[in-house]
């Protein structure tokens, strides 16, 4: 079930679901340790006997954020109990708190009490073995805590702090949870549990006829019991509702770090590109990983998930991130792949968020010959990123610090590794992860990565360097222009593999990454071979079906919905869509032929959930999200094409007002 809503903070975490349960915690890593791992911390509500959850069908729930902030706006209302909620969730900016307001109002004529119940399901650092849920009289809360990690509830309403709680064995010995003992109303006060547990804790309200109470709830996530109590004391003591004005005052002004009172995009565009910056705030990890996914719902398809840091997904979301004013959010990302890159000077596939090596199906070895298990375009493309970085701040201390212990080396890397009877690169695995060669998307960030690490070198006066790196960047470009262009299809092919006697065996399969051509500079995007290639997308890859969208490529198998090919050559994803988008962009010479990019943008706009968040693809006839969401690439992309855009209408001198067609 895709994530409907995320806060966080770069430390902590939390995400929910449609049915408004949260169903990941990850502290104090964004996208490590996820403390509920997709199970549900959920909310229940009891009135005159009758008790519901609030994922039932007989809510309505409405979930959205309030404007330009990581505060939520949820609407929830039960006809048939007469209940209706109110509720803004956030995470603290810097510490890691989690704070709750709702609102709970009466929608009956008659004096009635209600129950707010909140329920805690966590697995601490993602097992259930040992865990310890207690129940502390002092302070009248409830923590769970095992090793260095501890969780504290507590919160308050009119009528006083934490009512009744119970703790008790979860998912053992035919035992459900505290949860189960909630749906009577009343719990029973068991204060301690250990090993595989779970809490609930409930608050208690008056409602006068049609009247209403707050209830407020938090929970403090921290290394020791000392720091969730400091925490603690600090929420009562600043008092909730300040902290979440706070809070909301922070994200509004940092989403607005730049000056768009001259921009004249549609408001429904810029409201997503200012969501989009947010959502890609959450997803950035303080210590400098930029996550790719922290839906855990993921994992019941492949056993794993995608809270890992690819170098590539890093590298552009940093572009996107420096592009549109952030230049500092990518520093510690620049800084954890100097310390990812291994001797060799390459980036293996993909990192956890604390910096060690993550899972891969990558294989050091084929047919008995050993082989790098690596995608090349994630080594070059932290450079073509980190050059970007230096164009805008003109920060030559900070790239400085990295030139002989990331930048050099990976040029060096980049530069062995080239078939020269080819001029391109060895084989290497795709963007996608599924298949070996040497790929279009690849040869273009290598020349990239080349061309800026040549950059770097003439900046640090490096010139031997300069020159080779410069004179391998070229060659790659002849290279590709050789044999990764067809003339007979008059497009970029997806790639070529190299027979055992040393041929080249082509693959001709229609793919949208080959946009990478235009984007990382290899030709201008006007070029007529690049306006056939990505006319040929348009054409071939556009979703024939009221949904619509570009696919990845044809007969895309992955969460594939249809074997109608023609129609439907596999489902649509957003980055790929965007791509699209962002080269007619680049192509535009007037203001009138801005009119197809913005009219396109609408596609992502239709498409996004309620939230404003963004999957990683659709269902090709239904729209509905699939694989995980929010996908940060996907953000980024949008965040990256909306700031060319915007670049582009300043630079063709758009009028005031840019109506869609």
């Amino acid at each position: 079930m895709p994530r409907q809503l995320v806060i966080g903070n770069g430390g902590m975490l939390v995400n929910f679901d449609s049915g408004y349960n949260m169903r990941d915690l990850y502290y104090p890593y964004v996208g490590q340790w996820n403390h509920i791992q997709g199970n549900k911390n959920s909310l229940g509500v009891w009135v005159e006997n009758s008790f519901t959850w609030c994922d039932e069908t007989s809510w309505k729930r409405q979930l959205r954020y309030i404007k330009e902030t990581l505060v939520t706006c949820i609407r929830l209302i039960n006809e048939n109990q007469g209940i209706s909620l109110d509720i803004n969730d956030t995470v603290h900016y810097s510490d890691n708190i989690y704070l709750r307001k709702m609102v709970v109002k009466n929608l009956t004529d008659r004096q009635r009490e209600a129950r707010i119940f909140c329920t805690h399901d966590f697995s601490i650092d993602e097992t259930e073995v040992g865990d310890t849920a207690v129940y502390e009289p002092e302070m009248g809360v409830v923590y769970h805590y095992k090793k260095g990690k501890y969780f504290m509830a507590n919160g308050f309403s009119g009528c006083g702090g934490i009512y009744q709680y119970a703790t008790g064995t979860k998912r053992f010995r035919g035992a459900e949870g505290t949860w189960r003992d909630a749906e009577d109303g009343h719990l029973q006060g068991n204060p301690i549990a250990q090993g595989s547990v779970d809490s609930t804790v409930s608050f208690r309200v008056d409602l006068a006829p049609g009247g209403s109470d707050t209830v407020y709830y938090w929970i403090a996530a921290g290394r020791n019991y000392q720091e969730v109590r400091r925490l603690n004391e600090y929420i009562r003591q600043r008092v909730p509702d300040t902290i979440m004005e706070s809070v909301e005052t922070y994200w509004r002004q940092w989403v607005n770090k730049a000056d768009y009172s001259e921009v004249s995009l549609p408001a429904d565009i810029m409201g997503l590109y200012k969501r989009s910056l947010l959502i890609i705030r959450t997803q950035v990890d303080r210590h400098g990983a930029i996550t790719a996914a922290n839906d855990s719902d993921i994992m019941h398809y492949n056993r794993d998930h995608y809270s890992y840091c690819w170098p590539r997904d890093g590298a552009l979301v940093s572009f996107s991130l420096i592009r549109a004013g952030y230049p500092e959010m990518t520093e510690a990302f620049f800084r954890f792949c100097e310390n990812a890159l291994t001797s060799g000077g390459f980036l293996l596939h993909k990192y956890n968020p604390d910096g060690s090596v993550g899972s891969s199906w990558h294989p050091w070895i084929h047919n008995g010959k050993s082989q790098l298990p690596i995608q090349e375009d994630e080594t070059a493309l932290v450079l073509f990123a980190l050059w970007e970085y230096y164009r805008h701040t003109r920060d030559i201390e900070f790239v400085q610090q990295l030139y002989r212990s990331l930048i050099r080396p990976a040029g060096n890397f980049m530069v062995k590794f080239m078939r020269e009877e080819y001029n391109l690169p060895y084989e290497s695995y795709d963007l996608w992860e599924e298949r070996r060669g040497i790929f279009t998307f690849t040869a273009s960030a290598v020349h990239a990565g080349l061309k800026a690490a040549a950059n770097f070198a003439r900046l640090f006066a490096d010139h031997q360097m300069a020159e080779l790196f410069a004179e391998k960047s070229e060659k790659v470009k002849q290279g590709i222009m050789k044999h990764l262009y067809d003339q007979s299809l008059n497009r970029f092919i997806r790639g070529v593999y190299v027979r055992d006697d040393g041929t080249l065996e082509k693959d001709l399969t229609l793919e949208s990454s080959t946009y990478g051509i235009a984007k990382f500079g290899v030709l201008p995007p006007d070029d007529k071979r690049v306006v056939a290639t990505m006319k040929a997308i348009e054409t071939g890859l556009w979703v024939k079906t009221d949904i619509g969208g570009i696919a990845r490529y044809t007969n895309d198998y992955y969460f594939q919905k249809s074997s109608d090919i023609a129609r439907v050559p596999g489902n649509p994803w957003f980055i790929c869509t965007l791509w699209l988008i962002e080269w007619y962009v680049m192509c535009a010479r007037s203001v009138e032929e801005l009119n197809k990019p913005l009219e396109m943008l609408q596609w992502v706009i239709r498409n996004a959930m309620p939230s404003g968040i963004l999957s990683e693809q659709i269902h090709p006839y239904t729209g509905e999200p699939l694989s995980v969401a929010p996908l940060t690439w996907s953000h980024s992309a949008y965040v990256l094409t909306v700031r060319n855009l915007m670049e582009k209408m300043k630079e063709l001198t758009c009028p005031a007002v840019c109506p869609l067609p």
